[in-house]
């Protein structure tokens, strides 16, 4: 029987008219996780979002717009929100449950921006009780409205707002703007969300991604997010976060602590869930911690900038989590980079370190789908680009042609290329790596690579920055 080989690169193609504003790195289409099935079939999945389906444009009117946000996603496939009178008050997390098939994407710099804010009345209060000398461990109380607060840190958080806010509800600590639980198909882009300021109170994060699977998350702004700037969790999956920006300001005042996947080390988050991946990201100045840290996940970094100078901690696998670290820039004054606990494996790739560090490797990690990486040494100017990097920088966020942003096209662009059984690297000089897709080195071939002796299946090939998903019948 006659073998047929195919494979899947995402390459771009030629440039053309209003679609030249992109980055040639931005593949302007759904990859990653969340176009996957399983822990070893990739590619397979369509992240449409809305697709073609039934548009409303919203406007903000200056109040609060949390019911005329929810009542325009739930009923319309698309909704477009469109800054240009103002930005969108939202006073507590919308919650958007079991939804599927759904695009939201900003246009004339909109912003979703949280009612409450932390006042400098707030952090003087705080600083006059000394939380941030407190144990972020144990050491709490009981409040006045009866809730049990396990850390010293928060329990007196809490009791000086509600003293000084009179609020025993503590309505205040819902201060995010989505939450994504147990949601399907749903992209979200060229939205900036702004929260009130980092506190340790168990608040809200902008974005709370709980149980949800094959989301797209595509250049977003995130600052100041009360918890978090993002977290994952409660078995989410299959999740794509690209060109997105996180940040912390002057409006913050402690847990300036940004992605977290898992809320904690019980199985139950997700023992075969939490599957992530981070491209082209920006984690700035402010940052502190969980960039991101996760639990359980394969989670894969590539092509990220870090520029959080004293940050405490950036990379954090914990409990039998798998990281793939490729091709990330890490800026001057960012030092402390990488810390774990219990973590399955770790893989560090092509990254680029401004201050002394020296990674070394635990184990194997690989992922299933096709992904295409460039040079550490080109993230910092690729990603931090005003016109076209990461961030709310999109010209038209509807259009998801794939493939439309690449400044050559395949032919000329492929590190790597199939002719019949071979698949051939254009430099005779380069390796080709064969892996299965368990993660075991098959084959090494310098040039060229033969796949007729090998049974039917799905392969995995690595040259230089170039994977390349390979699939054998």
């Amino acid at each position: 029987m006659k073998k047929q080989l195919l494979s899947a690169i995402l390459l771009g193609a030629t440039l053309f008219g209003a679609k030249a504003q992109l980055s040639p790195h931005d593949l302007n289409a759904p990859f990653g996780w969340a176009t996957c099935t399983s822990l070893t079939t990739g590619d397979t999945y369509p992240v449409t979002g809305g697709n073609d389906g039934s548009l409303t444009t919203l406007k903000s009117n200056g109040g609060d717009m949390k019911a005329a946000l929810n009542d325009a996603i739930q009923h319309y496939d698309i909704v477009v929100l469109d800054g240009s009178d103002g930005d969108f008050t939202i006073s507590s997390s919308l919650t958007l449950k079991e939804l599927r098939d759904k695009t939201i994407v900003g246009i004339n710099n909109a912003r979703l921006r949280s009612q409450f804010h932390v006042t400098d009345e707030i952090k003087a209060a705080l600083d006059s009780v000394g939380v941030k000398n407190m144990s972020g461990n144990d050491g709490g109380g009981t409040l006045v409205n009866g809730v049990s607060v396990k850390e010293e840190g928060e329990y007196y958080t809490r009791k000086t707002l509600i003293e000084l806010l009179g609020d025993e509800k503590e309505s205040y600590r819902k201060s995010g703007i989505f939450t994504l639980n147990q949601c399907e198909n749903i992209i979200i882009r060229n939205l900036a969300f702004i929260g009130p300021g980092s506190v340790d109170v168990g608040g809200y994060d902008l974005i709370s991604v709980i149980g949800s699977t094959h989301l797209w998350i595509d250049h977003c702004a995130f600052t100041d997010g009360m918890d978090g700037n993002m977290d994952i969790t409660q078995k989410a999956d299959f999740v794509t976060v690209s060109w997105c920006t996180f940040a912390y300001t002057e409006q913050s005042y402690a847990h300036a602590f940004s992605n977290l996947i898992a809320g904690s080390d019980d199985p139950s988050q997700g023992e075969f869930n939490l599957n992530v991946t981070w491209a082209n990201c920006w984690w700035q100045a402010g940052c502190q911690n969980r960039m991101p840290m996760a639990r359980f996940g394969v989670i894969h970094l590539f092509n990220n900038f870090y520029d959080c100078p004293g940050a405490s901690r950036c990379i954090n696998p914990r409990k039998d989590s798998d990281f793939l670290i490729e091709n990330n820039y890490f800026a001057p004054g960012v030092t402390r980079i990488f810390s774990q606990t219990d973590a399955a494996a770790y893989v560090w790739r092509g990254n680029l370190f401004s201050e002394a560090f020296t990674p070394q490797d635990y184990g194997t990690v690989l992922v299933p789908y096709t992904y295409t990486l460039y040079e550490a040494s080109e993230v910092e100017p690729v990603v931090s680009d005003p016109q076209n990097g990461a961030g709310a920088t999109l010209k038209n966020p509807l259009d998801m042609t794939p493939g439309t942003s690449a400044m050559e096209t395949a032919e000329t662009a492929a590190p790597l290329w199939r002719s019949g059984s071979f698949i051939i690297a254009r430099d005779a000089s380069a390796t080709i790596d064969l892996y299965s897709m368990s993660g075991s080195l098959l084959d090494s071939q310098k040039g060229r690579l033969d796949t007729a002796p090998l049974p039917p299946g799905n392969y995995l090939t690595r040259c230089r920055g170039e994977v390349m998903r390979v699939i054998c019948r």
